[in-house]
This record gives C-alpha cells, sequence and structure tokens, in this order.
C-alpha cells in the first residue's frame, strides 16, 4: 500500500529522508476507497482492527469487514440526508462503531468532529451552534446522554441524534439497526477534491473557547510520516495508541498511517485506566508497539514489569506533554526500549520526530520533521542561534506540507493572527542544541523572565518530579518588583506526604530542584494543592493558577 503513495519507504538518516521523501497525492483523495477499500480489494483477510474491552470482550476485524461497515455506515447516513460538507459530531469513547462512522462519513463527503465524552451540555451547545452540526452519533452513556438532551433545545441545527447499543432512548435512532438495515451503498459521483473539510477539531486552549480545527481530505497522507517513521510500524505490526477518540491523537495513532502502512490497530475499550490492565492487553494481545503520554508510562513504571511478559513489545513512542528523562530512563531500565519522543498539535501532524535512525536524546522531542519547513525564530522575527530560545514556526513560501490544518472554521481573524506571510506560528517555544535536536521550553505565554533568565516551565517541573513528594505540578511566573518575575510551584503531593505539606518540605524541595537543574531556576514560591485547574482534555490552565497568584 506504502508504494501507491511514496517512492522510498527505507531510509538511514535525516538528510536521506529530506532528500528522498515525497508523497503522491492522488487526485480527489478519499482515504475510504483509497486506503479502506483496497485494502480489502486486495487483502480482504488482512486484520485492520484488534478490539478488546475492560469487560473480557474481544472481536477482529478485517478490513473486508470495515469495507461492508462503513459502506453500511455510509448508507444509513445517507438516509438521513446527510451527504457532503454535512456535519456530524462522534462522541464514541473507544467504542469499535468510531471506525464505522467516521470512514463512512468520508465515503460521502460529509464532516467527522470527534468528540469527548465528558462535554457539558454547554460544551455541546457551543459546538452544535458554532459548526451547524446537523447529527450526533453516541455511545450509550447517561451522563452523555443526558447532556445531548438538555442541549436540544439551543441547538437547532441537530436534526438526528444517534445512539450506538442495545438501547435507544426516546427520540434518538439506533446506529447498530440502522446500518444493519442500510441499502446497498453506492459511491456518490464526486464525494470531494483534496482541499474539501473532512475532519474538524474543538482544540481546548487553556484560555477562552475552543477553536475550531479543520483539515482537508488529503491530511491523511501525511500521518504516512506518523506511523512508518515515528512509530515504526510495518504490515505485520499491531500499534496501541492510547487515546479517546474525541482527541486529534485518536487519528494519528488508531486509524490513518496505521492503516496506510498496513499496520493493525490494537483498540482497548476501558472506562479506567489502570496500568496493570493496560501491561495485561500489551501481553495478552502480543502488541508489537506502543505510544502513550508520558503520563501513562510514568504510572507503568510504578508497576513490576518483570511481572509481564512483554517480549512482543519492540518499539514504544511518545507525545502529548514534554517526556521527563527520569521516566524515560526507568522504562529503557525495566524494559531495554527506548521511548521515541515526538510533537504537533492538532493544527498539524508530527512536526518534531525522534526518527528510527536516530539515538533519542531523553527529554528531546527530536529534530524537524523535514515534511516540514521549519524554523525558531525570536520575537523579531530572526531565526535564532543554537542554545537559544525561540517560537517554533512553519514556513509555507516554499511548499505547503501536508498535515497543515486549514485554518481555524469561521475564525479567518484569529487564523491570521496565527498564520500570516506564510508563516505558521505554533506559540511553543523551544531551544536548539548543536546536534539539531529540540527541546521544548514552554507556551510562549509560560515562559518565565526573572531576572534576566528566560526560564520554561517544562524544565523546571523535570526536575520537581524527580522529588517522591510530587505527584503532579505546574511552574507559573509570579510578578516581583526586583526580578520581574519569580518562579512558582503549585504542587500536588503523594499521598504519604500530605501530612507534610508545611515549609520544611518546601524547602526540602526547593533544595532539591538546585541540586538537579541551575539553582536560578528553583521555586521560590511552592503551594501544595488536592488538584491543578485542567481543560477537557487534561491540559493544566498555567493562565488561571497565574490569576490566583
Amino acid at each position: 500500500m506504502l508504494e501507491k503513495f511514496i517512492n522510498k519507504s527505507q531510509f538511514t538518516s535525516t538528510e536521506d529522508f529530506a532528500k528522498n521523501y515525497h508523497v503522491n497525492i492522488p487526485d480527489n483523495f478519499n482515504f475510504g476507497y483509497d486506503v479502506v477499500d483496497e485494502w480489502a480489494r486486495i487483502n480482504p483477510a488482512k486484520r485492520a482492527i484488534c478490539w478488546v474491552n475492560d469487560q473480557g470482550e474481544h472481536i477482529d476485524f478485517t478490513f473486508a469487514d470495515i469495507k461492508e461497515q462503513s459502506d453500511r455506515a455510509a448508507s444509513f447516513f445517507q438516509s438521513l440526508g446527510i451527504g457532503k460538507g454535512d456535519m456530524v459530531m462522534l462522541v464514541l469513547k473507544r467504542r469499535y462503531e468510531f471506525w464505522f462512522a467516521v470512514i463512512g462519513l468520508h465515503k460521502i463527503g460529509a464532516i467527522a468532529i470527534p468528540a469527548t465524552h465528558l462535554l457539558t451540555k454547554k460544551d455541546i451547545v457551543y459546538r452544535n451552534n458554532a459548526a451547524d452540526i446537523k447529527a450526533i452519533v453516541s455511545v450509550n452513556d447517561e451522563i452523555v446522554i443526558q447532556h445531548v438532551n438538555d442541549a436540544m433545545a439551543e441547538s437547532p441545527s441537530v436534526k438526528y441524534r444517534i445512539m450506538c447499543g442495545d438501547v435507544t432512548p426516546e427520540g434518538w435512532l439506533n446506529f447498530d439497526q440502522g446500518i444493519k438495515d442500510a441499502n446497498p451503498f453506492t459511491r456518490p459521483q464526486h464525494v470531494n477534491n483534496n482541499n474539501d473539510i473532512s475532519l474538524l477539531y474543538f482544540t481546548s486552549g487553556t484560555t477562552g473557547e475552543p477553536k475550531m480545527v479543520i483539515h482537508n481530505f488529503a491530511y491523511p497522507l501525511g500521518h504516512i510520516v506518523t506511523a512508518k517513521y515515528w512509530h515504526n510500524l510495518n504490515e505485520d505490526s499491531l500499534h496501541l495508541t492510547v487515546a479517546d477518540t474525541g482527541w486529534a491523537k485518536a487519528v494519528w495513532g488508531k486509524l490513518y498511517g496505521q492503516w496506510i502502512a498496513g499496520a493493525a490497530v490494537m483498540v482497548y475499550d476501558h472506562e479506567k485506566f489502570t496500568p496493570h490492565a493496560m501491561l495485561q492487553v500489551i501481553q495478552d494481545y502480543h502488541v508489537t508497539s506502543f505510544c502513550a503520554p508520558p503520563t501513562v508510562f510514568r504510572f507503568m513504571i510504578r508497576e513490576d514489569l518483570s511481572q509481564f511478559d512483554l517480549s512482543s513489545l519492540k518499539y514504544a513512542t511518545t507525545a502529548g506533554e514534554a517526556l521527563n528523562p527520569s521516566v524515560f530512563n526507568a522504562f529503557y531500565e525495566a524494559t531495554g526500549i527506548k521511548m521515541m519522543e515526538a510533537f504537533g498539535q492538532t493544527e498539524t501532524t508530527p512536526t518534531i520526530i525522534t526518527f528510527p535512525w536516530m539515538e533519542p536524546k531523553p527529554g528531546s522531542m527530536g529534530v524537524p520533521n523535514p515534511a516540514y519547513d521549519m524554523d525558531l525564530i525570536a520575537a523579531d522575527g530572526r531565526s535564532v542561534e543554537d542554545g537559544e530560545v525561540g517560537e517554533v514556526v512553519i514556513k509555507t513560501d516554499r511548499w505547503m506540507p501536508l498535515g497543515l490544518f486549514m485554518g481555524y472554521y469561521r475564525d479567518e481573524a484569529l487564523t491570521k493572527q496565527v498564520y500570516h506571510d506564510n508563516v505558521y506560528h505554533t506559540g511553543d517555544m523551544a531551544w536548539r542544541d548543536e546536534s539539531g535536536y529540540y527541546w521544548f521550553v514552554g507556551r510562549s505565554d509560560d515562559v518565565i523572565k526573572s531576572s534576566g533568565y528566560r526560564i520554561g516551565p517544562f524544565e523546571v517541573e523535570s526536575a520537581l518530579m524527580t522529588h517522591p513528594a510530587v505527584v503532579e505540578c505546574a511552574v507559573t511566573g509570579v510578578p516581583d518588583e526586583i526580578r520581574g518575575q519569580v518562579v512558582k510551584a503549585t504542587i500536588v503531593l503523594a499521598a504519604s506526604y500530605k501530612n507534610r505539606a508545611d515549609d520544611h518540605l518546601k524547602h526540602e524541595i526547593q533544595n532539591h530542584v538546585k541540586q538537579v537543574t541551575a539553582p536560578y531556576k528553583y521555586p521560590r514560591i511552592i503551594e501544595f494543592v488536592d488538584e491543578l485547574p485542567k481543560t477537557i482534555s487534561g491540559k493544566i490552565k498555567r493562565a488561571e493558577i497565574r490569576k490566583q497568584g
């Protein structure tokens, strides 16, 4: 399958990749027809999904199955009058119906809006009206059902509520019955152009209302790099990415690139994450490649990994937040596997990657993905020197990279604010070492300027996390008359330390940070809290912490 889209698939260096990697983009590319249906044609029995849940159920789906079920989903949507350009929100957790629905929507040119089940009535009303959502497909979850129902009086665009599962509440249609009874599907004469919208994500920013990120139909091809050259997959791989389908990370790791590379997707459908259960799934189903945020690895390394047979696992990757070197080292010591980090946004595919041919540097994101024309720039627009902090930007004057978003839907002003003069400003700050590796510092608004020093929250947080008392932390800057700003650490303590939340423990943590990193970075202010304010997606709201002083 890869040979359909790229001229060369094996590379030995980033230079080789930059020079020779090229994607052949078909006219009117449609992932449903050009990848899913093509696999169903050439190898119908090939496994596409290995789905298990925390109740012990297990179903394997072949590409022939995915073609049949996505065709039925497409026909069902058509019977409701849903077609090209219509907006359909998918609140499906890790249910296998997500794959039927999203591919079915692609096949009719509709726009899929993956969303989390954590949305409240207010969140749903905002999304329904901001995007003129026509239908909502949901899991059978009482809380989700209630929030959706409560939102209907203020959501005039929503014509259909569709439920997956055995129970069908009043006013809802049943997805499973709908696709079972669907008429034979006929492909529409013209489904899409490459630049039509196929996906819309509401980003969970730490300030303001969520932005509507839109991607086009060619976007999946940008994830060839994700699967082949970050996850390091092949046609024999079984890849597990830990992500709810409501987040962009799901299509990064559970769909597009994986199936183009011919890998099978492992889906563990669970309500509550436990590291023991996740390790059991890796062992029992012989997962070969695993990707998760550093937080998941942080919990996993607290388990006795020697009690699990992880011999099938050959590769591990991480993204979603910066990786603490201590977590890297502990996982490597336990498994012999070096975690390969990457960086990107909902607006992009991975833009900075630790490629398979590279030696990872714990805590570094890797090097720029040559599919993007990237730079680090200072506030005056010049390219920064090695060792100097700058903003990560993507330049598009020479070429438009696959995977870069089309803009923010219905918000031209916001789009121009971050993307103008052929430069997309990510708002993320980093520095580059002499070997070309990039190191994350923080969001541009989060960088602390103290006594002439620029201090990134992450480097202080990394030091804090190596103290056994610290379970979670957020570092912010507090105004100071003498220094401009001083470093403040807001800390959630481990249970065994909560009865020691006093000045003595604060001094102990401060001295620890001075030993682990440069002394000037230590937090002069420490506050112990029960929990940190977070967005729906789990991002720490540093702006809210700053407001609290």
